[in-house]
């Protein structure tokens, strides 16, 4: 079992390397989104879709006070617009699936100004945010979107009523 995962971990990287070599060339983006698609289920059947640190918060139990609650307000350039969307719609599934810390990420645009983001953020406390900021998907997202993006501005938000915070993602 434990050789299976070594190898399965060196096969990972293995392709990981190889497409982030391609995936530098505007021409095999296509390829590069679709080995980030394979590379986040990949991770996920070998974690059985359990967050990689085995310490699973509960929302509950968490501190609502801790929390951190941030509005991204994100314009991208018309000409990257799906481009830009692709890596964004992975780095969201990739950071929810696999970070226990990360509570949501959910990336919305508004409708008559489809270049225009909101990213709704929610993370249990200040390290799992700041441990977000480290993870190889984030860092993917912000060097591959560094030219996309025209403007961006990060909103931390208070929550009034946080004692139904627990309520609200109990409903699902």
């Amino acid at each position: 079992m434990f050789s299976e995962r070594i190898f399965i971990n060196k096969r990972i990287m293995y392709f990981a390397s190889t497409f982030l070599i391609i995936g530098f060339s505007r021409s095999f983006m296509k390829i590069h989104h679709l080995f980030i698609a394979i590379l986040v289920s990949f991770i996920s059947l070998e974690t059985k879709g359990q967050a990689l640190d085995k310490q699973q918060p509960s929302i509950e139990k968490s501190n609502t006070s801790e929390m951190i609650f941030r509005i991204s307000e994100i314009e991208v350039y018309p000409e990257s617009l799906e481009e830009y969307k692709a890596i964004l719609k992975y780095e969201a599934e990739a950071s929810v699936k696999l970070e226990t810390g990360v509570i949501a990420i959910m990336p919305m645009y508004q409708k008559d100004k489809p270049n225009q983001f909101r990213i709704l953020e929610i993370y249990v406390n200040k390290k799992a945010y700041e441990q977000h900021l480290l993870t190889p998907h984030f860092k993917y997202y912000k060097e591959q979107t560094l030219e996309m993006v025209k403007s961006l501005k990060l909103v931390d938000m208070g929550v009034l009523g946080s004692e139904i915070t627990p309520l609200i993602f109990a409903k699902y």
